[in-house]
C-alpha cells in the first residue's frame, strides 16, 4: 500500500495511487474506528460532562452518528441496535455495550438473550437498557436531540418515546441533550486518516485535470453535460463513489456569462470559454469536495488573457485570508466576519461559504458562511473550531473583465484543508495555482 507510507513531499509529485483492495480498506478503516472509540470518545464525554451516551437506531433509520461508530462491514443497523457508552473513569475507560447487532470486530461487548443465547429483540432491548442504567447509576445520560445540528438529532420520535417510557421517571431526569458530543465525534479525524485522504485528493486533482483537457473536451463539439457524465463514469470506473452530481459552468464574453447551465439545455464548449467544475468523490467512508477553473485556449494562445488570470488571483487571495483566520477556539461566524472585512478592504467582491468535511461531504462542525448568508449562520456558525478536523475551503470572487464589457467573471475555488492537532491550518494536498488549459 505505497500511498499509505509515502512522505508528504513525495506525494506532492507522485501519480495518484489506486485504492487498496476492499479487504485492505476494511482493515484500515477498522483501525480508524478503534482510534476514535479509544481516544476521541472518552475525551468528548468528559468535555461535555456526561457519563453515559445512548445511541439507538433501527434498520434504515439510523442515527447519523451510527456510521461513525460501526465497522466498515456494517451497512445498516441490525433490526434495532442500541449502543450504550458508560464512562467508568480515567483508569477503566469507557465501557462500550451493544444491545442488538454485533461486536464490530470486538470493539463492543454484545448482550444476548440469557435464556436462548440469540439476539435480543423488541422489548428485551429496552428492558435490558433500564437494567444497565440502574446498575451503573450515571449522573447524566446523553441522547441525540437537537434543533440545530442534524448530526446531533438522530434519536427518532418513536425511539425516544420507547426509551423514556422504559427507563423510568428517575432515569428520565438524567437525560440531557449533549449536542456537542456527537457533533465533535463525527468531526474529529484520526491522524491515520490523512495519508488515505491525501491520496483521494491526488485522484480528484488528476481526474479534474483530465476532464479539463483535450482528452475529454473538443471545442465546438463537447458540451458541459458531456463533461459532467464523463466525470460520473470515470469516478465509477476507478472504484470511487460520489455524493453529488458534478457541476460545470461555462462563462464567455457574449452569452449567459454567469448562468449555471442545466442538463436540459446543454451548452457546447467553445474556444475562449472559462470553465468551472464542482466535483467530489467518496471512498472508505470519506468524502472530498473540490472546485477548479479551466480555460479553453484560442488559436495561438498559450494561456488565458491577463485579465482572466487576475480573476483567479482574487479567489486565491480569499483562500489565504480565510485560512489565516481559521483559529482553534473561534466560531465559524467569527472567522467569516474577520475574513470578509479584509476581503472587502482589498476591494475584492467575494463570498465565503466554507464547511467541514470528512465522513460526510457537508460535515459536522462550524459553518463559515453560506453563499446566501454572509452575515453569519445562527447556531451552525456559532460552533467553534477544534483540532483534528477537516474543512472544505469554499468561496468565490466576481471580477469585472474589461474585454467582456466589464461583465463579471465568477471564479469559484474549493480545496480541502486540515486543522491539525496543533491547530495549524494547511491544505491536505495543495490548491489550484493556475487555470487548467484545454488546447
Amino acid at each position: 500500500m505505497r500511498w499509505l507510507i509515502l512522505a508528504p513531499v513525495l506525494l506532492m509529485a507522485a501519480a495518484p495511487g489506486p485504492l487498496p483492495s476492499l479487504r485492505e480498506q476494511a482493515s484500515i478503516q477498522q483501525g480508524w474506528l478503534k482510534y476514535r472509540l479509544d481516544t476521541f470518545l472518552p475525551q468528548l464525554m468528559r468535555k461535555y460532562g456526561v457519563d453515559m451516551w445512548v445511541v439507538s437506531s433501527r434498520e434504515y433509520n439510523e442515527d447519523p452518528v451510527f456510521f461513525s461508530l460501526v465497522s466498515p462491514t456494517m451497512f445498516a443497523a441490525r433490526r434495532r441496535t442500541i449502543y450504550v457508552f458508560f464512562d467508568r473513569g480515567a483508569e477503566k475507560g469507557v465501557e462500550r455495550l451493544a444491545l442488538g447487532g454485533g461486536s464490530q470486530g470486538g470493539l463492543y461487548e454484545v448482550y444476548r438473550d440469557p435464556d436462548s443465547g440469540i439476539e435480543l429483540f423488541g422489548d428485551q432491548q429496552w428492558t435490558l437498557l433500564k437494567k444497565l442504567i440502574d446498575a451503573r447509576q450515571p449522573k447524566k445520560i446523553a441522547i441525540d436531540i437537537s434543533h440545530t445540528h442534524a448530526f446531533s438529532d438522530g434519536l427518532s420520535a418513536g425511539e425516544r418515546e420507547q426509551l423514556e417510557e422504559t427507563i423510568g421517571a428517575e432515569n428520565r431526569k438524567k437525560l440531557v441533550r449533549a449536542e456537542g458530543l456527537p457533533l465533535d465525534y463525527v468531526a474529529m479525524r484520526p491522524p491515520g486518516m490523512e495519508p488515505a485522504y491525501r491520496n483521494l485528493m491526488e485522484n480528484v486533482h488528476a481526474i479534474i485535470a483530465r476532464a479539463f483537457s483535450s482528452e475529454v473536451i473538443h471545442p465546438g463539439r463537447t458540451t458541459d453535460q458531456d463533461v459532467v457524465w464523463w466525470l460520473r463514469q470515470e469516478t465509477q470506473r476507478l472504484g470511487f463513489g460520489t455524493w453529488f452530481q458534478p457541476s460545470i459552468r461555462v462563462q464567455r464574453k457574449d452569452s449567459r456569462a454567469l448562468q449555471m447551465l442545466q442538463e436540459d439545455a446543454p451548452t457546447t464548449i467553445e474556444r475562449g470559454d472559462v470553465l468551472w467544475v464542482d466535483y467530489g468523490l467518496t471512498a472508505m467512508r470519506l468524502a472530498t469536495d473540490t472546485q477548479h477553473m479551466g480555460y479553453v485556449l484560442r488559436e495561438g494562445e498559450t494561456g488565458p488573457p491577463a485579465e482572466i488570470a487576475r480573476a483567479l488571483e482574487n479567489s486565491k487571495k480569499m483562500q489565504d485570508i480565510v485560512m489565516a483566520r481559521m483559529k482553534v477556539g473561534r466560531s465559524g461566524n467569527e472567522v467569516l466576519a474577520e475574513a470578509l472585512k479584509e476581503i472587502r478592504t482589498l476591494g475584492i467582491k467575494g463570498t465565503v461559504y466554507s464547511h467541514p468535511i470528512g465522513d460526510h461531504g457537508h460535515g459536522a462542525g462550524p459553518l463559515i458562511g453560506l453563499w446566501d448568508r454572509q452575515q453569519g449562520v445562527p447556531g451552525r456558525g456559532d460552533v467553534k473550531l477544534v483540532p483534528n478536523t477537516w474543512f472544505s475551503v469554499e468561496l468565490s470572487s466576481r471580477t469585472p473583465i474589461p474585454g467582456w464589457g466589464d461583465a463579471e467573471l465568477f471564479v469559484g475555488m474549493e480545496e480541502d484543508a486540515k486543522v491539525g492537532a496543533d491547530g495549524k491550518v494547511e491544505w491536505v494536498l495543495r490548491r489550484q495555482e493556475k487555470f487548467h488549459l484545454i488546447r
